[in-house]
């Protein structure tokens, strides 16, 4: 997702470079989004993104430049990238997409995250929780999935969790486990453990 992918309907955030007082470390952010109705479920989605990100690096450490790229779609457009990518013929709420090649020198890409807006809108509502803590949460778990972080057994689901857990406190959002069944990557997780 670059700026030349741009289309006329691809209504993006002004890209953005945070570097925190005190740690070696840039994130160029590159948020395009291709479902208008983004900025009237969230209000400053692209600030939101950029605080997701940019606290999950800090929180595990990551230093130097780095590059994410988030695309904020509708269900039929993360329905085919999901088709595409995993066999899966549905849209889901969250995907990522871990960059497999590194540079030598420059900015390190880490990847690319998709949330889609139908699905995310309607899990924040049957989750109880706003759609704007609902979208940090899986911001949170799309950047750690491009780190190298998994749920796919037991002490990785728990793992992550925690991580998770972890950075949105720092954010000021309510432990997203708690209480309830969230869904992460179009799967229901019961709690810690869960597979999905």
């Amino acid at each position: 997702m670059t700026d030349e992918d741009s289309s006329a309907e691809d209504d993006s955030c002004p890209r953005s470079r945070t570097r925190p007082s005190g740690v070696v470390r840039s994130v160029d952010l590159d948020i395009s989004i291709t479902a208008p109705d983004w900025g009237d479920s969230v209000n400053d989605i692209c600030a939101r993104a950029e605080s997701a990100v940019s606290a999950v690096l800090a929180h595990v450490g990551v230093d130097g430049a780095v590059e994410v790229s988030v695309l904020l779609t509708d269900d039929a457009e993360q329905r085919t990238l999901n088709r595409d990518h995993r066999g899966k013929d549905s849209s889901t709420n969250v995907l990522s997409f871990p960059v497999g090649f590194v540079p030598p020198e420059g900015p390190r890409p880490l990847g690319d995250i998709s949330l889609a807006l139908e699905t995310v809108v309607r899990e924040a509502g049957e989750q109880g929780k706003s759609v704007a803590d609902h979208v940090s949460h899986l911001l949170v778990h799309g950047t750690l999935h491009l780190l190298g972080y998994d749920h796919a057994d037991e002490v990785e689901a728990e793992e992550m969790e925690s991580l998770e857990r972890e950075v949105l406190a720092g954010l000021g959002i309510p432990d997203p486990y708690a209480g309830a069944d969230p869904v992460i990557d179009g799967e229901p997780l019961s709690g810690v453990g869960a597979v999905g």
